[in-house]
């Protein structure tokens, strides 16, 4: 008997290009390698220019945690500074960053507010 020499022959299915970043993002538009025209080229050169001001984000809780943390930690050790136990300093200070987070948040929501409609009047006169 005589086999047959051949292959098993498999399947590789076509690989595309990867468009996601490292930082874990997904581009879903397609990128060119150059502008069509020179308006968009100058908005491309424009929006490269310089990223968002902080100021602009609109507030997280985690910013707020961080915020509330830190505020929580410096009343506890001025409490023990000052003479409190330091058992009791970190009971208020837990029931501090109790009041601080929320409040840092819902404080920083309605200035973000303030501005972003002071920026829209302003763009719209």
């Amino acid at each position: 008997m005589q086999f047959a020499k051949t292959m098993a022959q498999t399947r590789k299915k076509r690989q595309r290009k990867r468009r996601g970043t490292q930082g874990g993002r997904i581009d879903t538009k397609a990128r060119r390698s150059r502008p069509r025209s020179r308006e968009e080229a100058k908005a491309q050169a424009r929006s490269k220019r310089r990223p968002a001001p902080k100021e602009d984000l609109p507030p997280t809780w985690r910013s707020s945690l961080l915020r509330g943390a830190l505020m929580a930690v410096i009343f506890a050790v001025l409490l023990t500074v000052f003479g409190s136990a330091i058992g009791a300093a970190a009971l208020l200070g837990a029931f501090m960053l109790a009041i601080y987070v929320p409040g840092t948040y819902y404080i920083e929501t309605a200035l973000w507010r303030r501005r972003e409609r002071a920026r829209i009047r302003a763009r719209s006169e």
